[in-house]
């Protein structure tokens, strides 16, 4: 079986970005498969990225996890390779990107800087490490170059973690944060199946969603097809996050709500 490497980035795909990257790793490992998660993640969104990683990862062959949302490139922040405990490899900038998908195998079992010159392109560019750091560094370990020889070891406890908000959750109402919007508008909410059922909402329950000023009624709701079209519903998607869309329509338009946006959800609505 062929290695894997698995790419993420906020590149997007009208530019030679990805196209470069892919390049560089298969001039270093010519049999390695590159799986594109995306390159759709809004540009500097570290915390889009890397739920999206660690949402998909579990899904994706073992290998090597390739990411870079790297909105502080060329400054002080440090390049990283980490091995989690179920043995993937992750690599990309240390500015919390990577972390929460090492977390879904278990944690960081060893990290490690990207400073060996030998695993990278030279010169360096300060503002296309993609390219001339991460890409290289990928393609090394998917040859089966040991984490160990990239650079020296940092401590765990030592990575830059991201700030993930916590929902606030009462008897009747729930204050939730938008973690994504996909490009249908349906938005990502910090907030489990579970933690919804607790409150007692169960499908066709109407609730109230207070948001940026205005309130919207909203329905719970299993699939698109258990409301009409245009109608607000509160759902399970398909990471088992809660979500809030609108059938044929846009949420995010609706609400007017994006990443970062905190949505009021009243569990006793009229």
């Amino acid at each position: 079986m062929p290695p894997f490497v698995t790419f993420l980035t906020d590149f997007g795909l009208q530019d030679d970005f990805v196209g470069t990257c892919h390049g560089v790793i298969k001039r270093i490992a010519p049999e390695a498969e590159v799986i594109d998660v995306t390159h759709g993640i809004r540009p500097g969104h570290v915390l889009q990225g890397a739920l999206m990683l660690a949402n998909t990862l579990p899904y994706m062959p073992e290998g090597v996890h390739l990411a870079v949302v790297d909105p502080g490139v060329g400054g002080s922040r440090r390049a990283l390779a980490i091995r989690d405990r179920e043995g993937r490899l992750h690599v990309g900038p240390d500015n919390g990107l990577l972390l929460p998908a090492a977390d879904r195998f278990g944690g960081v079992e060893a990290a490690h800087e990207l400073a060996n010159p030998g695993y990278s392109l030279q010169p360096v560019s300060r503002t296309f490490h993609g390219r001339d750091l991460f890409s290289p560094a990928a393609a090394h370990l998917a040859r089966g170059v040991a984490i160990e020889e990239l650079g020296p070891p940092i401590a765990p406890e030592e990575l830059v973690r991201l700030d993930l908000p916590e929902p606030e959750i009462g008897q009747s109402r729930l204050r939730a944060t938008v973690l994504a919007v996909d490009r249908f508008g349906n938005l990502a909410l910090n907030l489990t199946r579970d933690q919804l059922d607790a409150t007692g909402v169960v499908p066709g329950t109407r609730v109230e969603l207070a948001c940026r000023g205005e309130r919207f009624y909203a329905v719970a709701a299993r699939t698109f097809g258990d409301t009409t079209p245009g109608e607000l519903i509160l759902y399970e998607d398909s990471y088992r996050n809660v979500a809030v869309a609108v059938s044929r329509g846009s949420a995010a338009a609706v609400l007017r709500a994006e990443e970062g946006t905190q949505i009021l959800v009243q569990i006793d609505a009229p």
